[in-house]
């Protein structure tokens, strides 16, 4: 077996193999950053393809190099027994690396289905326009805001600076508002009316 392995026209396979091992190790280990993702679209076809855009490029890398390494060896044992001989490597590389393509985008839109995927729950600011928020420090005028919790659809609590829309109106604390509008990193707001009302106690 270790003569095999280590036969000169199996060196690239056996290679492809201990780089796949490797890069699974370091990823394991936590020494490597994130893999990297391409947006596979236009001249990036064969990328699409290939399964980079469902995969992170370096797990499309490691499926390949998986295919390649042990699609190779594979074929070598198989010539060995048959002819007795592996085929020379100048012939078997290109060959098997070309057969590990379309292997490799197959895999890699399979493993696409059963990995989990990344989900989150951030949302832009202007998602939280037409939505209530209660001035929880500080008492808001034109021109002096006060800052407001407001909670988006994921019931995420968001801090952000509030003002009144118009003039003359004031936001006392624990007054609960209507966000309408943003402008750069305050909302504008107007009173949802029911602050001063008397309230019937329980």
């Amino acid at each position: 077996m270790l003569s095999f392995l280590g036969a000169s026209e199996n060196v690239v396979f056996v290679t492809a193999i201990v780089l796949m091992l490797l890069i699974g190790l370091v990823q394991l280990i936590g020494l490597g950053g994130p893999g990297a993702d391409i947006d596979a679209d236009g001249d990036l076809d064969l990328l699409s393809w290939l399964g980079v855009g469902r995969l992170p490029l370096l797990m499309v890398l490691v499926v390949f190099l998986a295919v390649f390494g042990v699609g190779g060896l594979i074929l070598q044992q198989a010539l060995l027994d048959l002819t007795g001989a592996p085929l020379d490597a100048w012939i078997a590389v290109p060959a098997v690396a070309l057969a590990a393509l379309p292997l490799t985008g197959f895999a890699a839109r399979g493993l696409a289905r059963i990995l989990p995927h990344d989900h989150t729950t951030a949302v832009p600011l202007e998602a939280l326009i037409g939505k209530s928020a209660q001035v929880v420090t500080g008492r808001a005028t034109l021109g002096s805001p006060a800052r407001a919790r407001a909670e988006d659809h994921h019931g995420q609590a968001h801090y952000v600076m509030v003002e009144p829309d118009r003039s003359g109106a004031v936001f006392e604390e624990g007054e609960q508002v209507l966000l309408v509008r943003r402008e750069g990193d305050l909302f504008r707001a107007i009173s949802r009316g029911d602050f001063h009302l008397p309230r019937l106690e329980s």
